[in-house]
């Protein structure tokens, strides 16, 4: 079966994550994602590990090595005069513009999206800024920590145990750049909404994101809250009794919020005594001794691995569930029986795995992944045999810092 975006052409010129992720996904539903690279530097993402070894290597990038499946790598710097041209050539063959320049900078450069569209009127154009292309903020700089707490989310974090134990610790930003990831696949979503208008409407389009925006309208249930009932959801949250608890290795999350819920707990923890016991018999009960409930799940907690209380308390019906290390992921049964994790070949890393697709598609036993890219490794290819440079000119192209 060919996949979704067979014959779709995508040109990537953004780094770090957000843009990246966002053609990683396209990319991996078939489309042919050409990434453009700063030459001698490449992505901002090789820089960040982890690194076999410990040894920082721009070709051995944890963080590159997944953004980076499925795609090609030139290198071209588009604000030579050169560059520029072979930029446009390449524009104008394409289907999706992936960029995080921002308007000012491409503009600056020619390559905006009214000078674009003008050579390519089908050209889905889509663009990620920190706070979108209008409005007070639209020329503002911004890391992830900005963008996330611009959203909102931030003002959540930490909340339940961790804002028991430190209560004075302000809000932090979520681990592993999650509104960078967020971004992205929103961004990927309104490339996608595009091609098919483009499909019906015969024209393309610009498709502004902000890193704001995105992480913003993934924050449901604090909008909601605060729009519908004038509620603030802060950081100081919690569980009127269960939630988090520490067990011999990591945490586990418990539950037992109805009736039904605590009987079957207590009766693994302490059998019908616990079970019967009248200060617990009801919520309202349970909230009004929610200390003495919580130090008693906390007890019996510690006792017990994160994959043994799992086992003894998800039959009963309970809410349960354990807080994964990557190891455990990788080591899970489901993500081993789903092929999941998928072994590649770097040409200078050698054989590791990295996470697959995250879906699956009827008629095809297994989605392609091929390792992400050396730093310009595809300019022949793509400079020679499909715009037609002649190779004899690429050593001064190098020289000269255009490619």
């Amino acid at each position: 079966m060919s996949l979704p975006f067979d014959g779709l052409k995508v040109l990537e010129y953004s780094s770090f994550i957000a843009g990246p992720y966002c053609a990683k996904l396209l990319a991996d539903m078939g489309a042919l994602v050409t990434k453009v690279e700063m030459p001698g530097q490449g992505d901002t993402a090789r820089s960040y590990g982890p690194f076999p070894g410990d040894i920082p290597d721009r070709e051995k990038s944890g963080l590159f090595f997944f953004l980076g499946t499925n795609k090609r790598s030139v290198t071209l710097d588009p604000a030579s005069l050169t560059g520029r041209e072979l930029f446009l050539r390449l524009a104008s063959n394409t289907d999706v513009l992936v960029e995080d320049s921002g308007p000012a900078a491409m503009q600056e450069l020619g390559l905006d999206y009214q000078s674009l569209k003008t050579i390519n009127p089908g050209l889905v154009y889509v663009s990620i800024t920190p706070y979108g292309q209008d409005g007070p903020k639209a020329h503002w700089k911004a890391s992830h920590i900005n963008s996330f707490h611009a959203s909102g989310e931030g003002y959540t974090l930490p909340g339940g145990v961790s804002h028991a134990l430190f209560p004075e610790r302000g809000p932090v930003a979520a681990g592993v750049h999650l509104g960078e990831y967020d971004s992205g696949l929103l961004a990927a979503s309104g490339a996608v909404a595009a091609l098919y208008a483009r499909e019906l409407q015969g024209c393309g389009q610009l498709v502004d994101i902000s890193k704001q925006e995105a992480t913003l309208a993934m924050n449901r249930l604090g909008l909601a809250q605060f729009t519908g009932q004038g509620r603030h959801l802060d950081r100081s949250r919690h569980y009127e009794y269960g939630g988090i608890y520490p067990c011999q290795d990591g945490y586990i999350l418990l539950y037992p919020r109805e009736d039904h819920q605590w009987q079957a707990l207590a009766t693994i923890m302490g059998g019908p005594q616990l079970a019967e016991d009248e200060r617990f018999h009801t919520r309202a009960q349970r909230i009004e001794n929610g200390p003495e409930v919580n130090r008693i799940i906390g007890e019996w907690s510690a006792n017990f691995t994160k994959q043994d209380i799992y086992d003894r308390v998800a039959p009963s019906g309970c809410p349960t569930g354990y807080f994964a290390t990557a190891q455990d992921l990788v080591e899970s049964p489901q993500s081993q029986a789903r092929e999941f994790f998928r072994q590649v070949d770097h040409p200078k890393a050698g054989a590791f795995q990295v996470p697959g697709p995250p879906y699956k598609m009827s008629g095809a036993s297994q989605l392609p992944l091929a390792p992400a890219p050396l730093l310009g490794q595809h300019n022949h290819e793509v400079f020679c045999g499909e715009l037609g440079v002649d190779q004899e000119e690429l050593p001064g192209l190098r020289r000269a810092g255009v490619i």
